[in-house]
């Protein structure tokens, strides 16, 4: 039997959280937990339900829920038997006061996620009918589960934003599970206590502080992690939050959000102090005493994997927050084939398929003026005629602009060549599509057309021959043109240039390195207005400052080669692609 991989301690977090959540849900919100289906998820779940405790409602909200079942709305068996509107309550409402299960919360349409957020927000339902207005309380805990396979599939930003926990039990086995099951009666205790526990203003500072360093931009966050600290301090018997509470609720909270691990500023050294007084400490100060911001900084890094630490750490992984959610928010519309993503009124023509419940609930309250005295049927209207709308992925190009100039060859053109070929192979596994453009001498060529076949892409690259001038611009442009092309036909381009930071063409083909630096900048400010997402990837043997310069130009991020290596380089490129 093979030892666990899971980190320490991963699963007393998990157990934390949910007694946190517990002691103040409406502070905390809920949690976005990722673990697909098994007996993990399930026991987590159990202590859930026990932190709780039997008497709070509980409602689970399918993937493909509707709006009315949702909000509340028209009762289409009821209204169909009684002949008049019947409404209904929605899940949302049903669920106040208790625990609201998303299930497969990756793939919520975001109509409903909508909901679930304004809901979170306000803590009420607001429903519009026949000119009224009605309001209904909707405030319960959400528990996101997310059953997605890979990054490319997460819950959207604006709900995990609202929720104070992020819980990834991926990792986790039966084996690693134990008896850390919660207390009811020191739950309730905490619950009683938590009003009068009290947080001291050096502290809140602190919270601030360390959102910043951890690059950290929403502001519900610090506020989310003083409750869970003074959540703590409650479970532990306490009315003052100590420096033990602020170290788990910075790891629980700020520690899955991390997207950054930043230096603090230094500090002007303390002016001298003669010998008598710098041998002796000062009083109720311990020599070894470490600032708390430091020691809370050390704690989250020991809890962060080591993978995502080193790239932090490089700062290789790029903020997506332009994204709006996971896999099925975006890509193109479709009426024949895709993910369900709604319904509008129209005919099932031309492929389009009819969405029956739909239709049925749209001609439901006309019965009464419509049926024959004495009739049972259905009377349906061609405006009453619903279809179902779909959305299909847009498919993901992933375009290497190569630097095959004299220079690059002389330095890092096989291991640039190494790196492409693995990243190749990641495309293969994520059905991406790879394009190649080479530029060399006086301009750039494309290699490769858009294509999956591996192996004529690894055969193109392993021909890919090096020397001769840098013009960069003429890359950048040459990748531009072709990424346009495919966001025209709705694909998704992925730009990775690879490059050592040495330009020396300019556009027209003429030498001189201002004029090809000056060409490649304004070439990369044509690609950040695009809005294209990429990476660059400095092939010199030392990092270029002009790279850095380039990479901020383009908007994306800039990672060194010799830094990241083949491995780093995939990773990064992956997240990405996500």
């Amino acid at each position: 039997m093979n030892a666990s991989t899971a980190p320490p301690g991963l699963w007393a977090d998990a157990c934390a959280v949910a007694a946190l959540l517990a002691v103040d849900p409406r502070g905390l919100q809920g949690v976005v937990v990722r673990a697909r289906p098994g007996p993990v998820r399930e026991c987590w779940l159990e202590l859930l339900d026990e932190a709780f405790g039997p008497s709070l409602p509980r409602r689970r909200v399918p993937a493909g829920v509707t709006q009315d079942r949702l909000l509340g709305g028209l009762d289409l068996p009821a209204t169909l038997v009684a002949g008049r509107p019947v409404l209904q309550r929605g899940l949302l409402n049903e669920a106040h006061g208790g625990l609201l299960l998303l299930a497969m919360a990756e793939r919520a349409s975001r109509s409903a996620i909508a909901q679930v957020c304004a809901a979170l927000d306000f803590g009420e339902v607001i429903l519009e009918r026949d000119g009224l207005t009605d309001r209904h309380p909707a405030r319960s805990t959400v528990i996101a589960l997310d059953e997605g396979l890979d990054n490319d599939e997460r819950v959207a930003p604006a709900l995990a934003e609202r929720l104070a926990f992020l819980v990834d039990l991926d990792a986790l086995s039966v084996r690693d599970l134990d008896a850390l099951g919660p207390d009811p009666a020191a739950i309730e205790a905490a619950r009683c206590r938590l009003p009068a526990v009290t947080c001291a203003a050096d502290q809140l500072e602190l919270l601030c502080a360390m959102a910043i360093r951890l690059g950290i931009d929403s502001l519900r966050m610090p506020g989310f992690a003083l409750c869970t600290a003074r959540a703590a301090a409650a479970l532990a018997g306490r009315l003052e939050v100590a420096d033990a509470d602020l170290g788990l609720a910075l790891r629980l909270v700020f520690g899955p959000r991390a997207s950054v691990l930043e230096a603090p500023a230094p500090e002007q050294a303390p002016p001298p102090q003669p010998e008598a007084e710098a041998d002796a400490p000062a009083e109720g100060e311990c020599e070894t005493q470490q600032p708390l911001e430091d020691r809370v900084l050390e704690a989250i890094e020991a809890a962060l994997p080591a993978g995502l630490l080193d790239a932090l750490r490089e700062g290789s992984l790029k903020a997506r927050s332009r994204r709006s959610g996971g896999r099925g928010e975006g890509g193109q519309a479709s009426m024949v084939r895709g993910r369900p993503a709604g319904v509008r009124t129209g005919r099932p023509e031309r492929g389009a398929r009819l969405d029956l419940v739909s239709t049925l609930r749209a001609a439901a309250p006309w019965q009464p003026l419509r049926r024959p005295a004495g009739s049972q049927r259905v009377y349906v209207q061609p405006e009453d005629c619903r279809i179902m709308r779909f959305r299909q992925r847009s498919p993901t190009t992933s375009i290497f602009v190569v630097d095959a100039s004299g220079s690059a060859a002389l330095h890092r053109l096989a291991e640039a060549k190494g790196a492409v070929e693995m990243l190749l192979a990641e495309c293969y596994v994520r059905r991406d599509q790879v394009a190649l453009i080479a530029f060399r001498g006086r301009g750039a060529e494309l290699l490769l057309p858009p294509t999956r076949s591996l192996v004529r892409a690894r055969r193109c690259l392993s021909a890919l021959p090096g020397g001769g001038g840098t013009p960069l611009a003429s890359g950048l442009d040459a990748a531009r043109e072709l990424a346009l092309a495919l966001a025209r036909r709705g694909g998704r381009p992925l730009l990775v240039v690879l490059t050592d930071g040495k330009p020396n063409v300019a556009r027209d083909g003429g030498p001189g390195r201002e004029r090809a630096a000056a060409d490649a900048l304004a070439s990369a400010r044509t690609l950040r207005a695009a809005g294209f997402d990429g990476l660059l990837v400095d092939t010199a043997p030392r990092p270029q400052a002009f790279s850095i310069e380039l990479a901020t130009a383009m908007g994306v991020t800039a990672l060194p080669l010799p830094t990241s290596g083949a491995v780093g380089l995939s990773r990064v490129v992956g997240a990405l692609a996500g």
